[in-house]
């Protein structure tokens, strides 16, 4: 029985993760739940799951629910803030870890699990993308085994060799195509996107997920994330990594060998897939996801990613092939940016204005190559600053 903590439990990923592993009461035991602020939804799936320890990082929220589960006679203990999140994330008495809060704020409790040498299932691209080096360096220092959750890096994973590890470099492989939705904007012109509204973004054609990505998938900014991330946990550089569009989407990544040779995962658009591979493996377990009628699906279609209409996704192939602290800035500023046009106060076309902006601000500023956590941090509190005072000044931003 592997004892299993979730960050970010109330999300979707850690919903999905839950209605897995309730299908595997024997195998594995839902042991701690964390969550930011939801009270109600976390008292709804102590009611359901009863977990030993939940951690809210709101105290006020914490404290409405140890009294909601003290009238309902529960005994599990609540905990709240930042350094108990990252204290249970680290905790001996959980095994798996899935780590799956949207953000740099992450970072802190994936490191955690990752020096405590767990498995750990990573659905947060932002860990990644800010701190890869660090958090592989850590992984090897301390036995942990990380898992990418993903629908395509976990499609990658499935198509490289049964031995294969994340933080290797994988053999024989020329390249590593991840696929993309192409958003909700797919077939929009330049000019109609430019009046997108935040509803208009959030409404994603194939995939049912949070605010955040959702935007970051209209802008293909989540694909110019991942293909950071599959640097990071595939070891390759950016001329081993391509994007291809795909509408349908049902073949959620492919991996390309040397021999010609290419291998493809297909499934249903549903994340329950690629968390139960990753909650099993190197077993397989029933997910609660039907199989493929390939004949309903009728067609695959590809197309090459516009960079004219999608330019955040050449920001991040750029910010990839610099290195350096170009992707920490260039997540920053996405997070601020993003927040912002939810908000109305930037339009479509002005994230990527901003973010560009901020990574050539930053690496003037920042030259030397952040490697150490609070070095890392630093240059992140630095983006949010450098764009936060930009939105206060209500400059003009030119649309790129």
């Amino acid at each position: 029985m592997r004892r299993l903590l979730i960050l970010g439990a109330t999300g979707s990923i850690g919903r999905s993760t839950l209605e897995v592993a309730a299908l595997h009461a024997d195998e594995i035991e839902v042991h701690t739940l964390t969550a930011f602020r939801d009270a109600g939804g976390m008292l709804e799936l102590c009611r359901r799951f009863a977990p030993k320890r939940v951690v809210l990082v709101e105290e006020s929220a914490a404290t409405l629910l140890r009294k909601a589960l003290a009238a309902e006679h529960s005994h599990c203990e609540v905990l709240s803030g930042v350094e108990a999140l990252n204290e249970v994330a680290g905790s001996s008495d959980t095994d798996v870890v899935m780590s799956a809060i949207v953000g740099a704020a992450g970072l802190l409790p994936t490191l955690a699990a990752v020096r405590a040498g767990k498995q750990l299932l990573i659905a947060n691209k932002e860990p990644l993308v800010m701190a890869g080096r660090l958090l592989m360096r850590e992984a090897a220092a301390n036995g942990a085994c990380i898992l990418p959750i993903d629908s395509e890096h976990n499609a990658i994973f499935q198509c490289l060799p049964p031995a294969y590890r994340c933080g290797d470099a994988p053999k024989g492989v020329r390249k590593l195509l991840l696929t993309a939705s192409g958003g909700p904007f797919r077939e929009w012109s330049r000019e109609r996107i430019d009046a997108a509204t935040p509803q208009e973004a959030v409404k994603h054609p194939n995939w049912s997920m949070g605010q955040k990505i959702s935007v970051d998938s209209a802008t293909l900014m989540n694909k110019g994330l991942e293909l950071i991330e599959a640097s990071v946990l595939y070891q390759v550089g950016d001329d081993q990594l391509d994007v291809v569009v795909h509408p349908e989407s049902i073949i959620h990544s492919l991996v390309e060998y040397v021999d010609g040779s290419m291998l493809a995962q297909l499934g249903q658009p549903d994340m329950r897939v690629p968390i139960a591979h990753a909650l099993a493996w190197p077993q397989r377990w029933e997910s609660g996801v039907g199989g493929l009628d390939l004949a309903a699906v009728g067609r695959f279609r590809f197309e090459t990613p516009d960079l004219n209409r999608f330019p955040c996704l050449g920001l991040a192939r750029a910010a990839l092939r610099e290195g350096q602290n170009a992707p920490n800035l260039l997540n920053a500023a996405n997070e601020v940016a993003v927040s912002a046009f939810l908000d109305g106060r930037l339009g479509f076309y002005d994230l990527s204005s901003m973010i560009e902006a901020c990574i050539d601000a930053g690496l003037q500023t920042h030259r030397a190559a952040a490697d150490d956590l609070e070095s890392i941090l630093a240059i992140d509190a630095w983006a949010r600053r450098w764009c936060a005072g930009r939105l206060s000044t209500q400059e003009p931003l030119v649309n790129a």
